[in-house]
């Protein structure tokens, strides 16, 4: 037997017929529906490339557009650490995974109460993350209160400069001077402009206003980024039955369509430049009005994503490790869990929001670490298992034969490391041995971030 193969686990995907019909139904809104664009250069670069504006706002956009933008972006943006080195190459299926920005409130190590975050929140979370292998990029996690306008966003991007190496994504909502700002400090840590642009380490992540509103800011952010080689995540927030169709499939066409447009943009302004494509989609709950961070739903709706992101060679942004729970209870471990599986499956480049809570208001340290743990489950799930000669076993199993046993054989001390995943704070204990700690999996947690935090 001289094969060598390496099986690995991938979800089932969509048929390609259905991705067409989503494809097709969002150049169908861009051509026929159009969209308002608040920012009148890009207008006018739209009119110029063949889109029709009507009443000096709405734009409507051909599908030729489509195709021009997706054949000029990038099919790979790698992105650098602060010491200059290669971190995440965001092509294909590759996948590496985040925090999540701007959480109202932080759930307290010390008194495991939920109160207002604040800028030591975001600057232990940069910390905490640097520690945390399964963690590859750092989102800015809390927003402080008690900042002055326009300092808000400096700060936190400061914060995270001196606590994490780490790439960071960063959010930016007080305008062009922030941004400015934001980005000499970016650059002053890398060597200048020129050297940014050549090894970039940071993202900026851009929202705008669903259904089909491409506000002032939201453009202002896009021209930025495409004029100084700034990768841009540029992503619609759908709520289903509010701000988009009720209707998954409705719901995904809308979402593409919106996507899509701000990729036309983009590269009308700068051909080639770094654009991140994705969405977050999900339910409006109709009993509660709540987003829902844990709603299957997303899932799905990340799977399809993914797929359409694959088919436009487009690197993708996208969420889990989330949960609608309050607190850190199996409700927050299982949605944490199967949203981490799932989205990892699909194939997403980005998986960012890791251990929020209480729908996106809220984190915790405890959750970052149990998030990371199940990271590590998740990349050895994946991960897959050799199938050759050796991994094969036929002729240990042979000479060892009924009755016998694998404990001393050579062949077992050369494989159990990497065949097996070893956790670090999910217990494998006996009975006998946990029950004279008695700690359960949150108070090992809690535990656990105090001393990395000291370090």
């Amino acid at each position: 037997m001289n094969s060598k193969n390496s099986v690995g686990f991938s979800m089932a995907s969509i048929p390609t017929t259905q991705l067409d019909e989503i494809h097709e139904a969002s150049l169908a809104i861009l051509r026929e529906t159009g969209i308002n664009v608040h920012c009148p250069e890009l207008r006018a670069l739209l009119r110029e490339a063949g889109a029709r504006v009507q009443d000096d706002l709405r734009t409507f956009i051909p599908p030729s557009l489509v195709d021009r933008a997706l054949a000029s972006a990038p099919s790979r943006i790698d992105i650098y650490n602060r010491k200059g080195e290669p971190a995440m190459m965001l092509e294909g299926t590759r996948i590496y995974f985040g925090t999540g920005s701007d959480l109202e409130y932080t759930i307290d190590p010390s008194t495991g109460r939920r109160r207002e975050s604040t800028l030591k929140d975001v600057e232990q979370s940069a910390r905490l993350c640097e520690k945390l292998a399964n963690i590859d990029f750092v989102m800015s996690y809390g927003l402080p209160r008690g900042l002055p306008a326009g300092r808000c966003e400096i700060e936190q991007f400061r914060a995270m400069l001196n606590n994490t190496s780490k790439p960071i994504i960063m959010t930016e909502y007080s305008g062009r001077k922030t941004f400015e700002e934001m980005h000499r400090l970016a650059c002053d840590r890398s060597g200048g402009e020129t050297d940014f642009r050549r090894q970039p380490n940071y993202i900026m992540y851009g929202q705008f206003v669903s259904p089909l509103q491409h506000d002032a800011g939201a453009l202002e952010r896009l021209v930025f980024c495409a004029d100084h080689g700034i990768p841009l995540i540029y992503v619609p927030t759908i709520m289903m039955g509010a701000s988009g169709p009720v209707t998954l499939a409705g719901a995904l066409a809308l979402a593409n369509a919106e996507c899509l447009a701000g990729l036309v943009m983009h590269q009308l302004r700068v051909p080639g430049a770094p654009f991140i494509y994705g969405g977050c989609v999900t339910p409006l709950d109709m009993r509660t009005t709540v987003f829902s961070y844990g709603a299957p739903e997303w899932r799905m709706a990340d799977m399809v994503l993914s797929q359409l992101s694959q088919r436009y060679r487009l690197a993708i942004f996208g969420t889990a490790g989330t949960t609608d729970a309050k607190v850190i209870d199996a409700q927050a471990g299982a949605e944490w869990a199967y949203s981490l599986l799932a989205c990892t499956l699909a194939g997403t480049n980005l998986i960012h929001d890791v251990g929020y809570m209480e729908s996106g208001l809220t984190g915790s340290p405890e959750a970052l670490l149990i998030c990371d743990e199940i990271i590590g489950m998740v990349k050895r799930f994946i991960s897959g298992f050799e199938i050759n000669e050796d991994t094969l076993a036929l002729d240990l199993i042979h000479r060892v034969g009924p009755a016998g046993h694998f404990m001393e054989e050579e062949h077992t001390l050369d494989h159990f490391r990497e065949s097996t995943w070893h956790p670090c704070l999910f217990d494998r204990k006996r009975f006998d041995e946990w029950e004279q700690n008695g700690k359960d999996l949150r108070q090992r947690c809690r535990e656990r971030a105090a001393e990395l935090l000291k370090t």
